[in-house]
């Protein structure tokens, strides 16, 4: 069912997704986003079959190049036009419980934004704990009133600023098919330490680089201990030794790579 603009008095929850090349796994996740007022699909740079298949869901598309995530997430969100924004991504899929309980959320709540908890998946390997450190996410403020949460500018992981109140986080969970199998575990932390890379030379904010052997420690002990990543056997370790190594890879991107 394509999904357009109502009225927009009449629009109380916008539900947005941005995304660049994204053909194999897009019509998935919009068949479940039909529960919104609207939806808006940012198309950024895509070459493949993305625009087709979001024709067939909804007919709110914007095309556009952006350089940094940051720009293109804040472009989506300001496109939205009602009071609330879900904002989702490709690799993530939208269950009925989840979908009830943001509506009944967004007509109670006297907050400005939530946390949605997230069950990640590698392959269909279901893995629950372990995840941060900028590997992964347990749960993410997906659900906000428009003007209350806004994207930074930095290449990968953008910071986040927000407005208002922060609201409980909600019961039921969404699914985030992370990665495929370790191959793809392995390709996303060369992509993602090739852009953090970008951004230490542009800001000369990496740090020394005693500094980030040190963190390889901290860091992976964070996953592996404190966010209980031991409970998930080898794919937690994984999940620690890869948040562990991408502040040095980074690093070393960074000053050996130019």
């Amino acid at each position: 069912m394509k999904k357009s603009g109502k009225n927009n008095s009449h629009i109380e929850l916008s539900i947005v997704i941005s995304i660049h090349n994204e053909e194999a796994q897009l019509a998935e996740c919009l068949s479940g986003l039909n529960f919104g007022d609207e939806l808006i699909v940012v198309l950024d740079k895509c070459t493949d079959q993305s625009k087709k298949i979001a024709k067939k869901f909804t007919t709110h598309i914007i095309e556009g190049s952006w350089a940094i995530e940051g720009q293109r997430r804040n472009a989506a969100i300001n496109a939205c036009k009602g009071k609330w924004i879900f904002e989702i991504d490709a690799d993530e899929r939208v269950p009925a419980s989840l979908a009830q309980e943001i509506k009944e959320t967004i007509n109670s709540t006297k907050f400005d934004w939530h946390t949605i908890p997230v069950d990640n998946y590698v392959g269909n390997h279901l893995v629950r704990y372990g995840w941060g450190a900028y590997f992964g996410k347990s749960q993410y403020p997906g659900l906000f009133k428009k003007g209350s949460k806004k994207w930074g500018n930095q290449r990968i992981h953008p910071e986040l600023t927000f407005k208002g109140s922060r609201g409980q986080t909600l019961t039921h969970r969404i699914d985030h098919y992370v990665d495929r199998n370790i191959s793809d575990m392995i390709k996303r932390l060369d992509a993602y330490t090739t852009a953090r890379a970008i951004d230490i030379r542009k800001n000369n904010d990496g740090g020394t680089f005693g500094h980030n052997i040190r963190r390889i420690f901290s860091r992976s002990w964070k996953c592996y201990v404190l966010r209980k990543g031991y409970k998930e056997g080898k794919y937690g370790f994984l999940i620690a030794l890869f948040a562990g190594l991408y502040p040095l890879l980074s690093f070393l991107k960074a000053k050996l790579e130019k």
